[in-house]
């Protein structure tokens, strides 16, 4: 199975340590980052898509991050 996981936090070093951490236990990257600017706290937010192939069977409660 292919698990997405898509990453967002602030524009912040922790948010590459965070996509950094993810490709470190195997997530790929897919597609482009993307920024937009979070009117409600005045910040800019980042957001980076990451897969992963995994032998496992799909269901709702399953904890992507623990991939």
């Amino acid at each position: 199975m292919l698990a997405y996981r898509l990453l967002t936090a602030e524009d912040t070093s922790a948010f590459c340590h965070k996509v950094t951490e993810a490709l470190s236990k195997g997530w790929v990257l897919h597609g482009s980052p993307a920024y937009a600017h979070d009117p409600a706290t005045g910040v800019m937010r980042c957001a980076q898509a990451v897969v992963k192939e995994v032998e496992a069977t799909y269901r709702p409660e399953l904890k992507l991050g623990s991939l």
